[in-house]
């Protein structure tokens, strides 16, 4: 049976940042991920000061920040159906010197990748179950069954995956929901530049709400969020996929909006139902047990309205990391046992109220800028919502998760 002191299902967002985190603080994680290499579902991700700060907290080298992805500046609100615009300034640099920055979600996954020593992501790594094991003296560790029949015993298990979470089921946290809505998403090329004139673009309809961001001159991330009709079936061949949009979904859109979507790069196309897990769910659940817990999408899975999923992970790993890296700082080393619950459990306490907050809020805006169609709905989506509910929400795109502690 092979030991190690900690071990990460999933190597997305949340499962890299997370051993980084780990790293900085003198702990080395096995990082299991059951696909072959580094997934990039989603295509591009939006970071917000946030995640920019969790991001300098772990330490990962400004890559990201060059111009290659420049900030995001101005943009247009647009609805459909009563040809009002409404436009729209994003934050300037904050006190940090951070602005939100649509970049590849793969060019984050390789950066967080690229702070790890070589062996610590194991690909097609399949959990297949997990068990307690009460040692002497009170020390406990996690055991970890893989599928191809190789047994890990670790001090403690860290579920990072994602919405569908082999570790959340084990823990007896419910199943995320569907919002009733789905999400296409896509990446288009221009070649010769897109020569758009705002940084990011917005549609709204009656159940239907779409749009794009440019990440550089060349390449445009775009989406289309719509919801669920009763026996709807949505292909998942990217090439219909891209076809249902334009000559269906999105077919009384602006030809600005189209044009992108003609340009997509078919293995970037991607349809899935949009699911989260009730605030109540991550408030009253167990979101860990003993030395297991939880983290990102396994923990809050959240519709996709304020673009916090990944930026909330982010915020997870270093909070985790400092939780560990204080008890190290105490003990002089990761010991098995009490501690190490005691240690995940103050992180589940710090983290679950904000988490809630941010599925709440999510849920709140998508359901504000695609449900209904009567004046009192339109009143509150063009003369509220875009007006005031947006600079509410901009104060959790400002929240400092802190900073990682010395280790020595």
């Amino acid at each position: 049976m092979e030991e190690h002191d900690v071990v990460i299902v999933g190597a997305g967002i949340a499962g890299l940042a997370t051993a980084i985190a780990l790293k900085r603080v003198g702990v080395k994680a096995l990082v299991l991920e059951k696909s072959e290499g580094l997934r990039a579902t989603g295509a591009a991700i939006g970071l917000h000061s946030n995640a920019w700060l969790a991001l300098e907290a772990l330490g990962v080298p400004h890559k990201l920040t060059t111009t290659t992805y420049p900030p995001l500046r101005k943009g247009n609100v647009k609805n459909i159906d009563t040809g009002a615009t409404q436009q729209i300034t994003f934050p300037q640099p904050d006190k940090h010197g951070h602005e939100t920055r649509p970049i590849h979600r793969k060019a984050l996954l390789e950066a967080l990748a690229k702070e790890l020593p070589v062996d610590t992501i194991r690909f097609s790594s399949k959990l297949e179950s997990i068990a307690n094991l009460q040692a002497e003296e009170g020390s406990s560790y996690a055991i970890i069954h893989m599928e191809n029949g190789v047994s890990i015993k670790a001090k403690a298990l860290i579920g990072c995956d994602g919405v569908h979470s082999v570790v959340a089921r084990w823990l007896g946290l419910t199943t995320p929901v569907n919002s009733g809505r789905w999400a296409v998403r896509g990446l288009a090329i221009f070649p010769e530049g897109h020569g758009l004139d705002v940084d990011f673009q917005q549609f709204v309809t009656i159940g239907k709400k779409a749009g794009f961001a440019a990440l550089n001159d060349k390449e445009v991330y775009w989406f289309l969020l719509g919801k669920s009709s009763k026996g709807e079936d949505i292909p998942h061949d990217p090439e219909m996929i891209k076809k249902e949009v334009i000559s269906n979904f999105a077919k009384n859109f602006p030809t600005s909006y189209l044009r992108v979507v003609q340009h997509s790069d078919l293995s970037t196309v991607t349809w899935a139902p949009l699911l989260f897990r009730f605030p109540w769910d991550v408030i009253l659940g167990n979101l860990s047990k003993g030395n297991i817990t939880v983290a990102g999408d396994a923990m809050h899975p959240m519709t996709p309205d304020l673009g916090q999923g990944g930026c909330s992970a982010l915020e997870d790993a270093v909070v985790l990391g400092r939780h560990i890296g204080n008890l190290i700082i105490k003990n002089k080393k990761l010991v098995a046992g009490d501690q190490v619950a005691e240690a995940l459990e103050r992180y589940v306490k710090e983290r679950k109220w904000r988490v809630a907050k941010l599925i709440v809020g999510s849920y709140l805006a998508g359901w504000v800028q695609q449900d209904g169609s009567g004046w009192f709905m339109k009143f509150l989506r063009d003369s509220i919502f875009y007006r005031h509910f947006s600079r509410l929400i901009s104060n959790d795109k400002q929240y400092d998760c802190g900073k990682l502690p010395c280790v020595s």
